[in-house]
């Protein structure tokens, strides 16, 4: 079981975040989606929120904020209701200040985490492999240790922000053990390729990344040789995508409904109709289950109790139904809906990538 109220603090962030979406995030959406581009403007005001930073140890230079999965679902579902791929770069520093935070050395986080805290600090780790096969409980990329190093080497997919990055956490196998390393951007043998040309996300930048023979000391494993929690990072991550499914979701069924209810037919407004109210009906469960099993999965991550199976199942209902609200929304609009006029088409290609991007975020 799980609280479904709100703290008051959590509230606070809900309606900061939720403003910060309304009136900076979704007014750019279509313009950032038709040119690729985030304005830096905004990405400035989302660290001025504490996104990245707010959590981090003040030790460091963070606010030393309590983390909390659920506060992290919640910031992500808001962000992407202005839009989702302008919320996952926001959010993508965190792919690697979190684990550094949760995980890393006394060292590691000494050096590390004050980069994330003066301003908005490009950042990103590498999960996902291009192969039809791609399971996150093993990784084909591989770690072998060579005379008190690492050499890495695979092919990863789908790294947000690797253009701009200066440090990323790559995911490999060394062995049967599941294992992190921080890579520095110039390091030997590592190649960012070029822009990957996605069908959504378009204002997120991601690329395929590739590792030849990258030689890192043994000081850029993460958490040293006691490694750190990766099956928990992925659990984090799936809740965070799940967070921003729901975000997406609700903004389709939102701008449907009010759509609805303005667009007449025959003299009264298209909600009226029996099929259509059907459709909405349908939307706004498919919103609300997934937000509760979005939830669910982050309370009992924040118990610190395993969520494997509660965060896999969020991620996976989430971005199916987001994908069927996207769908209705479209439908609700009729032929209004396939065009650029309208940001429904904009939602429904960003939703068909939920089902490729893991680990592009974490909470």
């Amino acid at each position: 079981m799980f609280d479904l109220e709100l703290t008051e603090e959590q509230q606070l962030v809900r309606d900061t975040v939720a403003s910060f979406a309304q009136n900076e995030i979704r007014p750019i959406a279509r313009d950032s989606d038709e040119s690729g581009t985030i304005p830096q403007g905004v990405i400035d005001q989302g660290f001025e929120l504490g996104l990245i930073h707010s959590a981090l140890p003040e030790a460091q230079g963070g606010y030393g904020e309590e983390r909390s999965a659920v506060t992290g679902a919640i910031v992500a579902e808001e962000l992407a209701w202005g839009d989702a791929s302008i919320a996952m770069h926001l959010l993508a520093p965190r792919l690697v200040a979190y684990p550094v935070a949760d995980g890393g050395t006394k060292g590691q986080r000494e050096q590390v985490l004050p980069r994330f805290t003066k301003g908005f600090h490009a950042a990103t780790a590498a999960v996902v492999e291009p192969r039809f096969d791609f399971d996150t409980s093993r990784f084909e990329t591989a770690a072998k240790r060579e005379n008190g190093s690492y050499v890495l080497n695979g092919h990863k997919c789908f790294v947000p922000l690797a253009e701009d990055s200066d440090l990323i956490l790559v995911l490999a196998q060394e062995g049967e053990t599941q294992a992190g390393f921080l890579v520095e951007r110039g390091a030997a043998g590592l190649t960012v390729l070029e822009r990957e040309k996605n069908m959504g996300f378009k204002p997120l930048s991601t690329n395929e990344i590739t590792l030849e023979n990258v030689k890192v000391s043994a000081d850029a494993r993460l958490g040293g040789d006691d490694g750190f929690d990766v099956a928990r990072m992925v659990n984090l991550g799936r809740v965070g995508l799940a967070g921003l499914a729901v975000g997406l979701a609700r903004g389709a069924f939102d701008f449907a409904c009010e759509y609805a209810k303005e667009r007449t037919a025959f003299g009264v407004p298209i909600a009226q109709k029996q099929a259509i109210a059907f459709i909405l009906a349908d939307m706004a469960i498919e919103v609300d289950a997934s937000r509760l099993l979005t939830w669910e999965a982050a309370a009992k991550l924040d118990k610190g109790q395993d969520a494997s199976r509660e965060a896999y199942r969020a991620k996976r209902y989430a971005a199916n139904a987001a994908l069927k609200i996207a769908d209705n929304a479209v439908q609700v609009l009729g032929g209004h809906g396939y065009v650029r006029d309208f940001p429904v088409e904009l939602w429904f290609r960003n939703a068909r990538g939920f089902a490729s991007f893991d680990g592009t975020t974490i909470v």
